[in-house]
């Protein structure tokens, strides 16, 4: 039953480098009705699809060698290479703030440094820790190293207004989200952000 599923499975290919992988594996993009080329990050838009891996370096490979024209059968319009990997890459990052304002909503969050440390020592540990990125060096390893050690999964990604931000409180070093769907939601939306932005 399972090998049947995966020949189910629907798979394109990069514009880039060819290769064949499965949809989800790949970024979506379709043309707007004024022939400007989309990123379709959540893969809802109407209309035929191109697609290029989770990579920057394709990407803008892609859009250098005008590689949409070929894939949509028309002159199409794109931003310059630098300026679409910085649009996929803000939408990536608005997702991930998206689900964490959603598992805030839903109380699953735990936030700053001396909380979250507290959730990972914890009985009931979280499920995944995100560390900012631009916090101090000794707290954020601080915190890291004891997710370690309790072998909870911890990312250092986004920064601490973002927290704050989508909190709704102050800078945030550390933000601890409890066990549950948007654990793994999460934890895939940070994935395929690092794997573009080439971190991981």
């Amino acid at each position: 039953m399972s090998r049947q599923s995966e020949k189910k499975t629907p798979q394109r290919s990069c514009l880039g480098c060819r290769e064949t992988r499965d949809k989800a594996h790949l970024i979506r993009f379709v043309l707007s009705p004024q022939a400007e080329v989309l990123p379709d990050i959540d893969s809802k838009l109407p209309g035929r699809g191109a697609y290029t891996c989770i990579s920057r370096h394709c990407l803008a490979a892609v859009v250098k060698q005008r590689q949409f024209n070929r894939a949509f059968k028309q002159e199409s319009r794109t931003l310059p290479p630098d300026e679409m990997v910085a649009m996929v890459a803000h939408l990536m990052r608005e997702r991930i703030l998206g689900y964490l304002g959603l598992a805030n909503r839903a109380g699953k969050i735990v936030s700053g440094g001396s909380l979250v440390s507290d959730a990972i020592r914890g009985k009931n540990k979280p499920g995944l820790v995100l560390v900012a990125a631009d916090v101090s060096e000794n707290i954020g390893e601080k915190i890291v190293v004891l997710a370690g050690v309790h072998g909870i999964p911890c990312e250092c990604v986004l920064t601490k207004d973002d927290f704050g931000a989508i909190l709704g409180k102050a800078p945030r070093s550390a933000v601890a989200v409890r066990p549950g769907g948007f654990v793994v939601q999460l934890a895939a939306e940070i994935e395929r952000y690092r794997n573009f932005l080439g971190e991981v």
